[in-house]
Protein backbone atom coordinates (compact mmCIF):
# COMPACT_ATOMS: atom_id res chain seq x y z
CA UNK A 1 0.00 0.00 0.00
CA UNK A 2 0.98 3.68 -0.68
CA UNK A 3 1.93 5.67 2.20
CA UNK A 4 -1.02 8.06 2.07
CA UNK A 5 -3.16 4.79 1.39
CA UNK A 6 -1.70 4.24 5.44
CA UNK A 7 -2.65 7.23 6.09
CA UNK A 8 -6.13 7.52 5.07
CA UNK A 9 -6.62 3.63 7.15
CA UNK A 10 -5.44 5.31 10.66
CA UNK A 11 -8.76 7.60 10.29
CA UNK A 12 -12.24 6.68 11.40
CA UNK A 13 -14.51 5.10 8.50
CA UNK A 14 -16.63 8.48 7.77
CA UNK A 15 -13.27 10.52 7.76
CA UNK A 16 -11.64 8.04 5.16
CA UNK A 17 -14.52 8.80 2.71
CA UNK A 18 -14.22 12.71 3.12
CA UNK A 19 -10.40 12.13 2.84
CA UNK A 20 -10.16 9.83 -0.24
CA UNK A 21 -12.68 12.34 -1.55
CA UNK A 22 -10.11 15.08 -1.49
CA UNK A 23 -7.32 13.22 -2.77
CA UNK A 24 -9.44 11.93 -5.83
CA UNK A 25 -10.67 15.41 -5.94
CA UNK A 26 -6.72 16.37 -6.09
CA UNK A 27 -5.65 13.24 -8.90
CA UNK A 28 -8.34 14.38 -11.66
CA UNK A 29 -7.86 17.92 -11.41
CA UNK A 30 -3.89 17.63 -12.00
CA UNK A 31 -2.87 14.75 -14.15
CA UNK A 32 0.41 13.54 -14.25
CA UNK A 33 0.91 14.90 -10.57
CA UNK A 34 3.13 13.39 -8.06
CA UNK A 35 1.36 11.82 -4.92
CA UNK A 36 3.80 11.78 -1.88
CA UNK A 37 3.80 12.49 1.84
CA UNK A 38 5.33 15.73 3.25
CA UNK A 39 5.26 17.46 6.72
CA UNK A 40 3.83 14.35 7.66
CA UNK A 41 0.62 14.71 5.19
CA UNK A 42 -0.43 13.63 1.67
CA UNK A 43 1.05 16.27 -0.70
CA UNK A 44 1.23 16.91 -4.15
CA UNK A 45 3.82 17.96 -6.65
CA UNK A 46 3.70 19.33 -10.41
CA UNK A 47 6.70 21.14 -11.31
CA UNK A 48 7.21 21.91 -7.48
CA UNK A 49 4.54 21.83 -4.33
CA UNK A 50 0.80 21.96 -5.46
CA UNK A 51 -1.16 21.11 -2.91
CA UNK A 52 -1.05 18.86 0.15
CA UNK A 53 -4.38 18.41 2.79
CA UNK A 54 -4.20 16.47 6.20
CA UNK A 55 -7.45 14.84 8.58
CA UNK A 56 -8.21 15.50 12.08
CA UNK A 57 -10.83 15.59 14.37
CA UNK A 58 -13.19 17.89 13.73
CA UNK A 59 -12.63 19.47 9.61
CA UNK A 60 -9.85 17.94 7.08
CA UNK A 61 -6.91 20.90 6.43
CA UNK A 62 -6.02 21.93 2.82
CA UNK A 63 -3.13 23.32 2.13
CA UNK A 64 -3.42 25.26 -1.83
CA UNK A 65 0.00 27.78 -0.58
CA UNK A 66 -1.02 31.30 -0.12
CA UNK A 67 -1.82 31.78 -3.38
CA UNK A 68 -4.25 29.37 -3.64
CA UNK A 69 -5.77 31.07 -0.66
CA UNK A 70 -5.74 34.32 -2.00
CA UNK A 71 -7.08 33.72 -5.46
CA UNK A 72 -10.27 31.68 -4.09
CA UNK A 73 -10.32 34.23 -0.40
CA UNK A 74 -14.15 34.85 -1.52
CA UNK A 75 -15.26 31.26 -1.59
CA UNK A 76 -13.48 30.32 1.02
CA UNK A 77 -14.56 33.42 3.65
CA UNK A 78 -17.44 31.03 5.12
CA UNK A 79 -14.38 28.50 6.77
CA UNK A 80 -12.21 28.98 9.02
CA UNK A 81 -8.42 29.78 6.75
CA UNK A 82 -5.34 31.31 7.14
CA UNK A 83 -2.67 32.26 4.92
CA UNK A 84 -1.87 29.00 3.21
CA UNK A 85 -4.68 26.91 4.71
CA UNK A 86 -8.38 26.32 5.19
CA UNK A 87 -10.62 24.16 7.32
CA UNK A 88 -13.50 22.10 5.76
CA UNK A 89 -15.62 20.76 8.71
CA UNK A 90 -16.81 17.48 8.84
CA UNK A 91 -20.40 18.51 9.90
CA UNK A 92 -20.24 20.11 6.44
CA UNK A 93 -20.38 18.64 2.80
CA UNK A 94 -16.86 19.08 1.12
CA UNK A 95 -16.82 21.57 -1.51
CA UNK A 96 -15.29 19.49 -3.82
CA UNK A 97 -15.80 21.42 -6.77
CA UNK A 98 -13.84 24.62 -4.55
CA UNK A 99 -11.45 22.09 -4.62
CA UNK A 100 -11.10 21.08 -8.19
CA UNK A 101 -10.95 24.49 -8.84
CA UNK A 102 -8.15 25.64 -6.56
CA UNK A 103 -6.45 22.79 -7.33
CA UNK A 104 -6.45 23.35 -11.08
CA UNK A 105 -5.39 26.76 -10.31
CA UNK A 106 -2.30 26.17 -8.66
CA UNK A 107 -1.09 23.61 -11.59
CA UNK A 108 -2.21 26.80 -13.95
CA UNK A 109 0.21 28.60 -11.42
CA UNK A 110 3.22 25.60 -11.60
CA UNK A 111 3.20 25.41 -15.36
Amino acid sequence: MKQVDLYIDDFPEEVQVRLRQVRDTILEAAPGVEETFAYMMPAYRLNGPLVYFAGFGKHIGFYPTPSGIEAFKGEISGYKYAKGSVQFPHNKPLPLDLIRRIVEFRVRENQ
